[in-house]
Formats: C-alpha cells, sequence, structure tokens
C-alpha cells in the first residue's frame, strides 16, 4: 500500500497561486470524485484546503503524483509544469510525517496553531461523505489527530504564539496613534474574522462594522462585539468612513477594488487608510497596495510578524518533532501489517474448510452409533494431520538449504516452547 501527498503552501507558492487552488467544503466531495475517476477509481483520497496551503492526500497499490498533480493544474487554470515547480511531493514516511506534522501545526504559519486541526477534521469528513477516503487514509488521519492532542497536551508548542489577528492589530497600532480614535470594518463573518474582531475589540476602538454576505450572521457576530452590521452592497459607498479595514470572505473574485478605493481616499481628504486582505483568494485588488495613504497587508505580508514568535518555542518544537516521529512509526507498522490481511484470510477460510468437513464427518459415525471417545479420536487426528502435511512435506523434500529453511520456519510456527 503506497501513502502519498503533495501540495503548495505559504512557504513554496505566492499568495495567487495558492488562490486558484481553494476550494469551500462543499466543493471538495464533487473535486475528489473527479480526482478518483482521473486515478482511474484506485485511491482513497482527501483534500485539504487552508488559507495557507491545498494538499491532496492518496492512499493506493501505487502513487500516481504525476496524474494528480496533471489534474490539478488542469482544475487551477496553470500549467503542470508552474505547479510542479512551486509543489513538494511526498511518498510514504515522508508523506505520513507531513501530515501529522500539519496535524500538530507544526507546518502553519503560526506556530503551533490550534485552527489547522478542525480544517482538517472538515476535510476528512468531507472525504467520508463523498465515500472516497478509504480505510488506510481514515487510519492516517484519526491517528493524526491523536498525535495532534498528545503534543498540544504534552508540550508547550501553542504558548505564546503571535496569531494573523494579534499580527493585525500590532501593525494597526504602529500606524494609528490611538486605535481607540479609530473606525473599524470588517468585511466577512467566519472564524478568522471573528478572531481579528474580537482581538480589536479588545483596544476599544472608535466603533466596529461587520459588513457580510449573509446577514444574519453578520448580526450574530455584531451583537457580541456591540457592532454595527451593514449589506455588503454598501460597502463601496460607505468605505470612505473606515480607518481600518479587515476582510477575510471565500468570495473568488475581488470585492475591494481601486476604484473603490481611490473614491474613498478622495472622500477622506488622503487620510490614511490600514487594510488588511487574509483571504485566499484575495478579497482586495492588488493594485490598491500602490496608492499613496493605503497601508494594505496581506497574510505573506504578515509572515515575518509571526515568525519572530518561533525561536521561543524551539524546545516545544523539538518535543512535539519526537512525538510525531512516534506517531509515524506506528502507522507505517499498521500498514506493514495490513498487507499481510489477504494471507490471514485464506488461512483462515483453509482452517475452516476443514473444521466443517471433519466435523460433517464426525456427525455421520455418531449417527451410525460409534463410539462417541473414538469419534473424538478420529476428529482430532484428522485435523491435525491436516495442519501439520504441509510442514512435514517441506521437511521432507527439496534439498538441505530448502530444509534448513522449513525447519526453522517450522520451529517458530509450532515448536512454541522452544522459542
Amino acid at each position: 500500500m503506497a501513502v502519498w501527498a503533495f501540495g503548495i503552501n505559504h512557504t513554496t507558492a505566492p499568495l495567487d497561486l495558492r488562490g486558484r487552488f481553494v476550494y469551500s467544503i462543499d466543493q471538495i466531495a464533487p473535486a475528489l470524485q473527479a480526482l478518483r475517476s482521473a486515478l482511474h477509481n484506485q485511491v482513497g483520497a482527501a483534500l485539504l484546503c487552508t488559507c495557507n496551503r491545498s494538499e491532496i492526500y492518496c492512499a493506493g497499490d501505487k502513487a500516481q503524483l504525476e496524474v494528480a498533480l496533471e489534474w490539478l493544474a488542469h482544475r487551477g487554470g496553470v500549467s503542470p509544469q508552474l505547479l510542479r515547480s512551486h509543489a513538494y511531493t511526498l511518498n510514504d514516511g515522508l508523506a505520513v510525517r507531513h501530515a501529522f506534522r500539519v496535524a500538530c501545526g507544526l507546518d502553519s504559519m503560526v506556530l503551533g496553531e490550534p485552527q489547522i486541526l478542525g480544517q482538517i477534521k472538515d476535510a476528512v469528513r468531507a472525504a467520508e461523505s463523498a465515500g472516497v477516503l478509504g480505510s488506510t487514509l481514515s487510519q492516517l488521519f484519526q491517528r493524526s489527530f491523536a498525535v495532534a492532542k498528545e503534543v498540544r497536551s504534552s508540550t508547550g508548542i501553542g504558548e505564546h504564539s503571535i496569531s494573523m489577528a494579534a499580527a493585525s492589530v500590532r501593525l494597526a497600532g504602529q500606524l494609528f496613534e490611538d486605535l481607540q480614535d479609530v473606525k473599524v470594518l470588517f468585511v466577512g463573518a467566519g472564524d478568522m474574522i471573528t478572531l481579528c474582531a474580537t482581538h480589536f475589540a479588545a483596544k476599544k476602538p472608535k466603533s466596529i462594522a461587520i459588513a457580510n454576505r449573509t446577514l444574519s450572521r453578520g448580526e450574530e457576530l455584531a451583537r457580541k462585539l456591540g457592532a454595527e452590521v451593514m449589506c455588503l452592497a454598501d460597502l463601496p459607498d460607505r468605505l470612505y468612513e473606515f480607518d481600518a479595514v479587515i476582510s477575510c470572505t471565500a468570495s473568488t473574485l475581488p470585492l475591494i477594488g481601486l476604484g473603490a478605493v481611490e473614491r474613498a481616499l478622495k472622500r477622506r481628504r488622503r487620510r490614511p487608510m490600514f487594510m488588511v486582505d487574509l483571504a485566499v483568494p484575495r478579497d482586495i485588488e492588488p493594485e490598491v497596495k500602490a496608492l499613496e495613504d493605503i497601508y494594505l497587508y496581506t497574510l505573506d505580508d504578515l509572515a515575518s510578524m509571526v515568525q519572530s514568535a518561533h525561536a521561543n518555542r524551539q524546545a516545544a518544537v523539538a518535543q512535539a518533532e519526537v512525538i510525531v516521529d512516534a506517531g509515524v512509526l506506528s502507522f507505517l507498522k499498521w500498514v506493514e501489517q495490513r498487507s499481510a490481511v489477504p494471507l490471514i484470510v485464506q488461512l483462515n477460510a483453509q482452517a475452516d474448510e476443514w473444521r466443517s468437513a471433519e466435523i460433517a464427518r464426525a456427525r455421520r459415525l455418531l449417527s451410525k452409533g460409534e463410539d462417541i471417545e473414538s469419534v473424538l479420536e478420529t476428529l482430532s487426528r484428522a485435523l491435525t494431520q491436516k495442519m501439520l502435511h504441509g510442514a512435514l512435506a517441506e521437511l521432507r523434500g527439496g534439498d538441505t538449504a530448502a530444509r534448513e529453511r522449513a525447519s526453522t520456519a517450522v520451529k517458530r510456527f509450532f515448536l512454541r516452547n522452544e522459542r
């Protein structure tokens, strides 16, 4: 059984390329079914998509990395050569180790961040509901969850981390003298925006507004923060009101264009605007960054601030890597043992066949009035002879070397008291 994976993440691919390979949860099932079709339905598969990574995991009789990579490149509208130049490909133990490290937050932009574990669980559920996960990947991910739990409970990997939300607040604090004089707009109402809004709310800004496509969800977040809620359709006309704009939606196209920002700056009389685009694909057109008085940051721009906290947790990282390595070895042993399952099934079937035949013979003898002790003796001898026939034949036949090999195997399998 081969386990393999490939993908792109924040360390290997630019943001705009990553944006081509983002799938929402409801898009994952049909995408996986299409992938399985391309691989002739011979693999178990899972697709993990977050702001920072898009990864495919597969398990089957053999790795089909090139076929899968070309399929994904076609789906993203890029050449296989371009995708290959930014992708990492992993086989067997390396693929398993990568999956475990991702689950533990060791491969995240925010070292040790816990959100990735929930995102992996969502991806696994999507693959299960699509009927494409398979037993090997199911076992892999279940073990990754156990490893992540152990890492979280026995190391300090998640302590004192600087999140994207905290980094956004810190950057805003460098631009504005007092955040309590700042009007903040959050575009979206998902987990990332909720986290960012909570961080900003702690600084008691002058006002907070939530703009979301689904008004009810925006209202729910607004109630928690004591914020105003507004429709996305009102965004272009009201953009000028806000000093800080943080956006993270699942939109496939930018929601805030260059023209809208230019008009907002004109109405603001060139007062600066702080903007953070945490979405992949982008919510804010990249050309906005070139405007004077605009301070626009993307996920990749925040990476250096987030990375600065890593050095303080290297001891925890070392502990986590040891736990991951132990988990990998355990899983690979399980996969190796799985290869013996067909033979075990055959042995059990053969033994059942012999047992059924001898029990049928014993019943016929008993029905003829044979002595029960004699029947039991015959039954036990017949079963014993069937069990030993193959071993005895190997010991008697073949050349000297073959008989020595058979002798070693027979002692190991049958003479347990001598082991």
